[in-house]
C-alpha cells in the first residue's frame, strides 16, 4: 500500500526541530520531509536529534516558498493554534489522517507546520484546504513543533494499521495548488473587470472563496470546467469591445 503524505516545515529556526522532526517521521514510516526556507540546515543539531533518520534529512526537499513546496499536491493541510478571522474546515489529528486516507488516492497530500515562535501566516493557510489542531490543555497550550509532527505522524500510521485501506486508480485526482491558484487569479481578474471586487478595498472576499472551494474540493476536471467557463467570459467581453470599437 502505497501512500504519499508530506511533512512541510516553514521558516523552522531551530535545527535541531528539524531533526526531531525527521526521527519522529522515520519512526512512524513517513520519508518525505520538505524544508521551506529553514534558517539553518544542513546543521549538527539536526542531525543529532535525527538519530538515526539522516536519510530523511539527506533526501529532504528545500524551496524558498510554501507554493512551489505543495504545488503538486492536491489536500494541504495546515497545522495551526491561532484562532483565524475565517473560519476553516478544521480537524484534530485523527480526522485528519481519516480525511487524508480517504482522499489520498486522489493524489499527494501534505501537513504543513509553521515557525515554533509565531506559526503559519495567513498567505501560508490560504493555500490550504483545511486546518489541523490539537486539543491540549488549555492552561498550557505550548507544543513543540517536533512533537506536534510525533502526533500527526502517529495518528496516521495507527489508522493505516487498523484500517483495510486500498489504493483507488479509477478516481479523478484533486485539482492540485498549483491548479487551484491559477484558478484563483484568473477569478479575481474577472471580478475585478467586472466591478465585482475592489481590488483597493478587498476585505475578506478572495479568502471566504477560498474557503469556499476547499470544502468543494473541485478536481481536475471540475476545475477545467470552471477555467473554461471564465475563459469563455473573457472571450465574450473581447467580442464586445471589439464591436464597439468598430462602431
Amino acid at each position: 500500500m502505497k501512500l504519499t503524505v508530506k511533512i512541510v516545515l516553514v521558516e523552522t529556526s531551530h535545527p535541531g526541530n528539524i531533526g526531531a522532526a525527521a526521527r519522529a517521521m522515520k519512526n512512524m514510516g513517513l520519508n518525505d520531509l520538505v524544508l521551506v526556507k529553514p534558517e539553518c540546515f544542513p546543521d549538527e543539531a539536526a542531525t543529532a536529534r535525527a538519530s538515526g533518520a539522516h536519510d530523511i534529512l539527506e533526501n529532504a526537499k528545500i524551496t524558498d516558498n510554501l507554493e512551489d513546496a505543495i504545488s503538486d499536491c492536491n489536500l494541504v493541510i495546515a497545522a495551526s493554534a491561532r484562532s483565524r478571522n475565517i473560519n476553516w474546515p478544521t480537524y484534530d489529528p485523527r480526522e485528519c489522517v481519516n480525511k487524508i486516507i480517504k482522499e489520498s488516492h486522489l493524489g499527494c497530500c501534505a501537513v504543513v507546520f509553521g515557525p515554533e515562535q509565531s506559526g503559519l501566516k495567513n498567505e501560508h493557510i490560504d493555500l490550504c484546504h483545511g486546518l489541523l489542531y490539537v486539543p491540549v490543555n488549555p492552561n498550557f497550550s505550548s507544543l513543540n513543533l517536533s512533537m506536534a509532527v510525533q502526533i500527526f505522524c502517529y495518528e496516521l500510521r495507527m489508522a493505516l494499521v487498523n484500517s483495510d485501506f486500498k489504493e483507488k486508480s479509477d478516481s479523478v485526482p484533486l485539482a492540485s495548488v498549483s491548479e487551484m491558484e491559477n484558478f484563483y487569479q484568473h477569478l479575481e481578474k474577472m471580478l475585478i473587470k467586472n466591478d465585482f471586487l475592489d481590488p483597493k478595498k478587498p476585505r475578506f472576499l478572495m479568502r471566504r472563496i477560498r474557503k469556499l472551494f476547499a470544502k468543494a474540493a473541485p478536481d481536475n476536471n471540475e476545475i477545467n470546467i470552471l477555467r473554461g467557463i471564465l475563459t469563455s467570459f473573457e472571450k465574450k467581453d473581447l467580442e464586445k469591445n471589439e464591436q464597439i470599437y468598430r462602431r
